[in-house]
């Protein structure tokens, strides 16, 4: 099963991501993992991503597929995928699919896993992590028994610098942007399976099993 996995920060899509992989049997190919190990065992890929990324420049869209797609040619087999944090804007999509039906390959599913913008912020602006044992909390869904006190160390818990209400709305917007787009391009293309994000974490990994296997 080749899947792709969509989102907006905060809705649980790593959580989602490594049931999915564990049913399915597939790797999980997560774009962040891919862009470290290139640029640490220095690849022609990483290297040419890491000359644009020194002089403070994007990394071109083409480039950032090559480097996706020559992981998946890695795999042994066409033993599927279950794609992570890419493709984020159109133009990626769109290479991307050139460049899967080269391998005459194609995607089996969009999973969208949506969730209000009221209850991302929540979410995030609540996420508290220890200073000394990064032991995660969160004020209201998961709290630490003594407020601002790792249970685990007895650390002192602080709120990071991406999770404030400022830089939290920032990213909802840039993701807005990004990827409404994307949207609309696999649902047009009959891929797309969109389920509510909302809900207790087994809630939304049965709903996307259901929509799977329909």
């Amino acid at each position: 099963m080749r899947l792709l996995l969509m989102g907006p920060p905060g809705a649980g899509k790593g959580t989602q991501a490594e049931s999915l992989v564990g049913k399915y049997s597939i790797p999980h190919i997560s774009t962040g993992d891919i862009f470290r190990t290139n640029l640490r065992e220095g690849t022609p890929l990483g290297l040419r991503a890491k000359e644009y990324m020194d002089k403070g420049q994007l990394v071109p869209d083409n480039l950032v597929v090559s480097i996706v797609v020559d992981r998946l040619e890695s795999l042994e087999g066409d033993s599927g995928f279950l794609l992570d944090g890419f493709p984020r804007t159109l133009p990626q999509a769109e290479a991307l699919d050139r460049r899967l039906q080269d391998l005459g390959w194609g995607l089996d599913a969009v999973v969208n896993i949506e969730v209000p913008h009221q209850t991302i912020i929540e979410r995030l602006t609540g996420r508290r992590v220890c200073r000394q044992c990064s032991s995660t909390y969160h004020l209201k869904y998961n709290p630490s028994q003594v407020r601002g006190i790792c249970d685990t160390c007895g650390g002192g818990l602080y709120q990071r610098e991406d999770d404030s209400l400022e830089t939290v709305q920032e990213r909802l917007e840039v993701y807005n942007r990004q990827t409404q787009p994307l949207i609309e391009y696999y649902r047009e293309r009959g891929l797309l399976l969109s389920v509510d994000g909302s809900q207790e974490i087994p809630a939304v990994l049965n709903a996307i099993i259901v929509s799977l296997e329909k």
